[in-house]
């Protein structure tokens, strides 16, 4: 589950004995490495989401490839994609995974990348790369090997096909000023839903991955857009084993029954379809918003994924378009999600998305907690919450305001004593952290095949 001796569900406290506080530069730099010596070392490969930093004899820094520095591994990892694609009947699939060999080979991934975004009809899909920068604490540039093997579920993913024509004008619709909504999403994006056979590498560390949003290469998002991948499975297990435990236990009595396994899958759904909307390059000039946002980027682009994920849910509610739940579905299963996702720790980007939103909506009185620690919602409030949130992170990224991002995040972005207590409340009630998934030759095959 940890993949290392720090326990990645409880900001990353360390769980086996001499082991100190989690390195911010992991193995992808150095560990005596500064940000002064980073930000003189003149070498453009520095910035590569797939180079690491070495030192030379003499103690200067240098960039090596993954696949130079973990050339035994790249050769292993290319000859079963090779041998795959020989025993692939779909041609599309064929196609993706010789080149993601070649991509391994390179770390040239823009091939490979297009290939995977052509490759619309093959029921198997299989995520596999170096492909997030969670680990890098230091520069969040650095990526970590994961892969996914996955069974598409065609009769939901067609519910989902009209969606994505209707990207643009959610996009205009934002609660923003026009100059910060002038980013056109592609509308090549596809968006589907599956069912997970087995996770590996970095996305089977600490909580489970529930959707995907790939690739991260702006550059294939504006020639094909994305493609978004709903995890079917992983979401329902969470919800049962987790969320409606949760939601019963802290929030009052005339919620429970808006607490649903539609509206998470949705919310959840649009969370993803978020991170294509807002904005891309700020509009003062100072370039594009990951660049500027620096060690703030990801937390940021979270907290935005997840309050324009909830809006375009609502939205669409209001529109006739989606019809098997209610806003009031919607905003109680989000809030209800932010206990869930919380426990993790603020620590990650994730967490500090959490808390900044849930802290946010507090404020604002979309939701109140009595002295029994049970939670009731505004929802009208909750929908004012809503539109300012989404206001205020898309023109701090459009602004490229990062020292203000800063200080909210360090204000904003911290579990509360009195959320603490509540997270201790559903602790000791037993309720899970997250899933963990048995899986392997022995679940898909049996123990002799």
């Amino acid at each position: 589950i940890q993949y290392g001796p720090w326990d990645r569900l409880d900001d990353n406290k360390p769980f086996v004995e001499g082991y100190g506080e989690k390195p911010a530069v992991c193995n992808y730099y150095p560990s005596d490495i500064t940000a002064e010596e980073f930000d003189a070392f003149a070498v453009p490969d520095k910035d590569s989401w797939y180079t690491v930093l070495r030192r030379n004899e003499d103690g200067s820094l240098k960039t090596v490839w993954y696949h130079e520095e973990y050339a035994a591994e790249v050769a292993e990892m290319c000859t079963l994609l090779e041998q795959a694609a020989a025993l692939a009947e779909d041609e599309g699939l064929k196609n993706y995974l010789l080149k993601r060999a070649e991509a391994f080979r390179t770390d040239e991934y823009l091939e490979s990348d297009l290939a995977w975004m052509d490759m619309k009809d093959s029921r198997i899909d299989f995520v596999v790369g170096p492909i997030e920068s969670y680990d890098d604490k230091f520069r969040e540039t650095k990526t970590s090997y994961e892969s996914f093997i996955l069974l598409k579920d065609e009769a939901r993913s067609r519910e989902l096909t009209k969606f994505i024509a209707m990207l643009p004008d959610l996009q205009k619709e934002l609660p923003c000023a026009p100059e910060y909504k002038t980013f056109v999403p592609g509308t090549s994006s596809d968006l589907n839903v599956y069912d997970v056979v087995n996770y590996a590498g970095d996305c089977n560390a600490g909580s489970k991955t529930i959707a995907i949003n790939l690739p991260n290469d702006e550059r294939v998002h504006q020639m094909k857009g994305t493609r978004r991948l709903q995890l079917r499975n992983a979401m329902q297990a969470k919800f049962d084993k987790i969320m409606m435990p949760i939601g019963q236990l802290l929030m009052d009595s005339s919620l429970t029954e808006h607490l649903k396994f539609d509206a998470f899958f949705w919310n959840v759904t649009f969370h993803e379809v978020a991170h294509g909307l807002g904005i891309k390059e700020t509009i003062n000039g100072k370039g594009s918003v990951d660049a500027v946002m620096g060690t703030e980027k990801t937390s940021w682009e979270e907290a935005k994924a997840d309050i324009l994920g909830l809006f375009m849910v609502c939205r669409l509610i209001e529109k006739g378009e989606i019809t098997n739940i209610s806003v009031e579905d919607a905003i109680t299963t989000y809030i209800a999600g932010i206990f869930r996702s919380v426990r993790f720790g603020a620590a990650s980007s994730h967490g500090n998305a959490n808390m900044m939103c849930f802290n946010y909506m507090g404020k604002s009185g979309a939701f109140t907690r009595n002295a029994d620690g049970v939670y009731s919602i505004d929802f009208t409030k909750a929908k004012e919450a809503i539109d300012g949130w989404a206001n205020l992170i898309i023109t701090t990224q459009g602004d490229g305001n990062v020292e203000f991002a800063a200080q909210y995040r360090k204000e904003n972005g911290n579990i509360t004593p009195e959320l603490q207590a509540d997270l201790d409340r559903i602790n000791e009630a037993g309720i899970p952290r997250d899933i963990r998934f048995i899986q392997g030759p022995e679940i898909l095959f049996g123990e002799n095949k």
